[in-house]
């Protein structure tokens, strides 16, 4: 038996079944995670709070949060309110952390998940949704709608 498939060494294709339900796992995961961040944010009065999920049309993350601050504070409390719960209660931290101490754009990269903060006009500016536009558009109850924790 050849150590190649295709021109491509075997040990680099995943022909497994616990390689699929292993992915299977991980979105469950970074799903949960992504949910996390949602309730922290909306918790802290996020604005127009959107998450995406990207894995099938980028290899950067399983899903983007993106979510507005009304002011520098606002957008600084956000960030540590999703910093907070996220460790207390999924024990992770973020692998890196950007913009805190500006305060108009904090991103926070969990691996399989980013978040972004904005100030109204960063938002407005970057229009990340619209670069992201062909992700699928994760929806979930609003506050005001209740509905619990259950997101489509």
């Amino acid at each position: 038996m050849s150590d190649y498939f295709q021109g491509i060494p075997l040990q680099s294709v995943f022909l497994t079944k616990k390689a699929v339900e292993s992915s299977s796992n991980d979105d469950q995961v970074s799903r949960k995670l992504a949910e996390t961040i949602v309730d922290a944010a909306s918790d802290r009065k996020a604005g127009d709070i959107v998450l995406l999920h990207v894995a099938s049309v980028s290899y950067l993350a399983d899903y983007f949060v993106m979510m507005t601050g009304y002011s520098r504070v606002q957008v600084r409390a956000i960030a540590d309110a999703i910093e907070e719960k996220v460790k207390t209660e999924l024990q992770r931290n973020p692998l890196r952390t950007a913009g805190k101490t500006e305060g108009s754009w904090v991103l926070h990269d969990y691996g399989d998940i980013i978040v972004h903060v904005m100030m109204p006009k960063e938002r407005e500016f970057y229009n990340l949704e619209a670069f992201w536009g062909h992700a699928e558009r994760i929806e979930y109850p609003k506050p005001d709608e209740g509905g619990g924790n259950e997101y489509d």
